[in-house]
This record gives structure tokens, C-alpha cells and sequence, in this order.
């Protein structure tokens, strides 16, 4: 996709072994355990190294002229999650983060809220469709809670209807 005056970077997640998958390696910005509503337990190591990497990547950005409150950082699933934790734990407001079906651990929440730097009040769209199998629906509503607790002005969470695991054009 090229737009003028926007420079788009869609960072491809390693190939790493994955234990709710059985230990298949796949791409994984961190290590999952467990998707439900009750998880215990998360890689706060991996999601830690995957939120440095992007505070590189924006660094990166920032050397080369890019005003980092003109960037919208967002992704899909994990990369929602990373998009999420990485904008939350940065030094500098962004101009919005989009969060596609993903979820941040109920066990990583209070850690989140606690290191918070930014963004507290940066417009977040979070997106997430009813028949989700993976991320289950009811996951990003609590996430949705979550976010909304300290940007209640500024968070929209949108429902797609009959939509599963992925986008759609809406």
C-alpha cells in the first residue's frame, strides 16, 4: 500500500516455538500459554524483548525525522497485544493505536497500568469480531474494560458480527 505522505512498516514477528501450539514454531512476537479469560501466566521476558524491539524500530523512525506523535502504531492478535504494551510503556504520546483481536493477559494488566509512561488519553480503536476461536471475544471485551478504565473519552471498541479470527474490509 503506498499513500503519499505516509510511510506504513509492518515488522514480521520471528519464527519461535509456541507451547499453546503444541511447541510448533511459527511466527510469535512472544511465547503464549493460554488465551482464556482466567490466564496465569504470560512471557513477560518475551513481551518485554518484542516491546524493546518496537521502541527501537520507533527510535529508528525518530533519527530519521519522523515526528513519533504523528505515528499510529497498532496490529493483529499479538501484534495487537505488542501494539498495546509497547505504546503504553513508551516515553512519547503517539496519534493512535489500533488493536485488531487481541487481548492483553488479565495477569499483565496491573503491570501494564502500573509502568504506564503515555497515552493515557491517545486515541485507541479496538476492533475484535463476535465468533473469534482464538482470541475469544469475551477476552478483548475484558481488554476493552481494561483500556477504557483510563481513556474512557478516547477508546472505541468495535464488534464485527459473525466475523472470526481475522479482518475484514468495514
Amino acid at each position: 500500500m503506498k499513500v503519499p505522505h505516509m510511510k506504513i512498516i509492518c515488522p514480521t514477528a520471528p519464527v519461535t516455538p509456541v507451547s499453546l501450539n503444541g511447541g510448533m514454531r511459527m511466527p510469535s512476537w512472544f511465547d503464549v500459554y493460554d488465551l482464556g479469560e482466567g490466564s496465569k501466566k504470560y512471557d513477560e521476558q518475551g513481551i518485554e524483548k518484542a516491546v524493546a524491539d518496537v521502541h527501537t524500530l520507533l527510535e529508528s523512525e525518530a533519527l530519521k525525522g519522523i515526528d513519533i506523535s504523528r505515528i499510529v502504531i497498532g496490529g493483529f492478535s499479538q501484534g495487537g497485544a505488542l501494539a498495546l504494551a509497547s505504546a503504553y510503556s513508551y516515553h512519547t504520546d503517539f496519534a493512535g493505536i489500533l488493536a485488531l483481536s487481541c487481548w492483553i493477559p488479565p495477569t499483565m494488566q496491573p503491570k501494564l497500568i502500573e509502568n504506564m509512561k503515555s497515552n493515557k488519553s491517545t486515541p485507541v480503536l479496538q476492533c475484535h469480531g463476535d465468533i473469534d476461536p482464538v482470541v475469544r471475544y469475551t477476552v478483548g471485551c475484558k481488554t476493552a474494560e481494561m483500556l477504557k478504565s483510563f481513556n474512557p473519552k478516547n477508546h472505541e471498541f468495535k464488534t464485527y458480527r459473525g466475523l472470526p479470527h481475522s479482518s475484514c474490509d468495514q
